[in-house]
Protein backbone atom coordinates (compact mmCIF):
# COMPACT_ATOMS: atom_id res chain seq x y z
CA UNK A 1 0.00 0.00 0.00
CA UNK A 2 1.40 3.35 -1.05
CA UNK A 3 1.47 6.16 1.48
CA UNK A 4 2.72 9.69 1.00
CA UNK A 5 3.09 11.73 4.16
CA UNK A 6 3.79 15.44 3.93
CA UNK A 7 5.35 17.52 6.67
CA UNK A 8 7.02 20.88 7.12
CA UNK A 9 4.13 23.23 6.59
CA UNK A 10 3.45 26.12 8.91
CA UNK A 11 2.94 29.84 9.23
CA UNK A 12 5.59 32.30 8.14
CA UNK A 13 5.84 35.95 7.27
CA UNK A 14 6.30 37.11 3.72
CA UNK A 15 9.90 36.69 2.64
CA UNK A 16 10.39 33.67 4.84
CA UNK A 17 11.22 30.09 3.95
CA UNK A 18 9.84 26.63 4.54
CA UNK A 19 10.91 23.17 3.45
CA UNK A 20 8.23 20.60 2.80
CA UNK A 21 8.98 16.89 2.94
CA UNK A 22 7.06 13.97 1.50
CA UNK A 23 7.99 10.57 2.89
CA UNK A 24 6.95 7.72 0.61
CA UNK A 25 6.27 4.17 1.67
CA UNK A 26 5.26 1.36 -0.64
CA UNK A 27 6.55 3.48 -3.53
CA UNK A 28 10.13 3.60 -4.74
CA UNK A 29 11.60 6.81 -6.10
CA UNK A 30 13.47 6.55 -9.35
CA UNK A 31 10.89 5.35 -11.84
CA UNK A 32 8.45 8.18 -12.53
CA UNK A 33 7.46 11.74 -11.70
CA UNK A 34 6.60 13.03 -8.28
CA UNK A 35 5.19 16.45 -7.75
CA UNK A 36 3.93 19.11 -5.45
CA UNK A 37 0.51 20.65 -5.92
CA UNK A 38 -1.34 23.29 -3.95
CA UNK A 39 -4.90 24.33 -3.44
CA UNK A 40 -6.06 27.60 -1.96
CA UNK A 41 -9.61 28.06 -0.67
CA UNK A 42 -12.02 28.50 -3.54
CA UNK A 43 -9.41 27.67 -6.16
CA UNK A 44 -8.53 24.60 -8.16
CA UNK A 45 -5.59 22.45 -7.29
CA UNK A 46 -2.56 23.55 -9.30
CA UNK A 47 0.81 22.04 -10.04
CA UNK A 48 3.71 23.78 -8.33
CA UNK A 49 6.70 21.60 -9.17
CA UNK A 50 7.44 18.15 -10.50
CA UNK A 51 10.51 15.98 -10.87
CA UNK A 52 11.21 12.78 -12.76
CA UNK A 53 12.83 10.83 -9.95
CA UNK A 54 14.82 8.80 -12.47
CA UNK A 55 16.65 11.98 -13.44
CA UNK A 56 16.15 14.74 -16.03
CA UNK A 57 12.72 16.30 -16.14
CA UNK A 58 11.86 19.09 -13.73
CA UNK A 59 8.85 21.38 -13.90
CA UNK A 60 8.06 24.59 -12.06
CA UNK A 61 5.01 26.75 -12.30
CA UNK A 62 5.86 30.25 -13.50
CA UNK A 63 4.64 31.69 -10.21
CA UNK A 64 7.32 29.85 -8.20
CA UNK A 65 10.29 29.78 -10.57
CA UNK A 66 13.41 31.11 -8.90
CA UNK A 67 11.87 30.78 -5.44
CA UNK A 68 11.02 27.08 -5.03
CA UNK A 69 13.30 24.09 -5.51
CA UNK A 70 12.14 20.50 -5.79
CA UNK A 71 14.54 17.72 -4.87
CA UNK A 72 14.65 14.11 -3.83
CA UNK A 73 16.61 11.79 -1.57
CA UNK A 74 16.37 8.28 -2.93
CA UNK A 75 18.06 6.78 0.11
CA UNK A 76 15.34 8.25 2.33
CA UNK A 77 12.62 7.73 -0.27
CA UNK A 78 11.64 11.34 0.31
CA UNK A 79 10.67 14.28 -1.87
CA UNK A 80 11.31 17.87 -0.82
CA UNK A 81 10.14 21.34 -1.74
CA UNK A 82 12.32 24.20 -0.57
CA UNK A 83 10.28 27.37 -0.63
CA UNK A 84 12.06 30.71 -0.32
CA UNK A 85 10.88 34.30 -0.59
CA UNK A 86 7.37 33.21 0.28
CA UNK A 87 4.48 35.47 -0.63
CA UNK A 88 0.96 35.69 0.79
CA UNK A 89 -0.33 34.26 -2.49
CA UNK A 90 1.61 31.06 -1.76
CA UNK A 91 -0.84 30.35 1.06
CA UNK A 92 -2.50 27.01 0.36
CA UNK A 93 -2.69 23.37 1.27
CA UNK A 94 0.28 21.65 -0.34
CA UNK A 95 -0.01 18.08 -1.58
CA UNK A 96 2.60 15.57 -2.61
CA UNK A 97 1.75 13.27 -5.52
CA UNK A 98 3.41 10.29 -7.16
CA UNK A 99 3.00 8.67 -10.53
CA UNK A 100 3.85 5.17 -11.63
CA UNK A 101 4.31 6.01 -15.31
CA UNK A 102 4.81 9.71 -16.09
CA UNK A 103 8.42 10.48 -17.06
CA UNK A 104 7.96 14.01 -18.42
CA UNK A 105 6.64 16.11 -15.59
CA UNK A 106 4.21 18.97 -15.98
CA UNK A 107 1.71 20.87 -13.86
CA UNK A 108 -1.19 18.64 -14.78
CA UNK A 109 -2.79 16.30 -12.30
CA UNK A 110 -3.43 13.54 -14.81
CA UNK A 111 -1.33 10.48 -14.26
CA UNK A 112 -0.58 10.98 -10.62
CA UNK A 113 -1.83 7.82 -8.99
CA UNK A 114 -1.13 8.59 -5.37
CA UNK A 115 -1.71 11.65 -3.20
CA UNK A 116 -0.81 12.67 0.31
CA UNK A 117 -3.15 14.27 2.79
CA UNK A 118 -1.58 17.69 2.51
CA UNK A 119 0.24 20.17 4.70
CA UNK A 120 -0.91 23.74 5.24
CA UNK A 121 1.30 26.69 4.35
CA UNK A 122 0.21 30.14 5.49
CA UNK A 123 2.15 33.26 4.56
CA UNK A 124 1.24 36.52 6.23
CA UNK A 125 2.06 39.95 4.92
Amino acid sequence: QVQLVESGGGSVQAGGSLRLSCAASGYTLGRACMGWFRQAPGKEREGVAGIYTGGGSIYYADSVKGRFTISQDNAKNTLYLQMNSLKPEDTAMYYCAASTWITVCSGGRRGYNYWGQGTQVTVSS
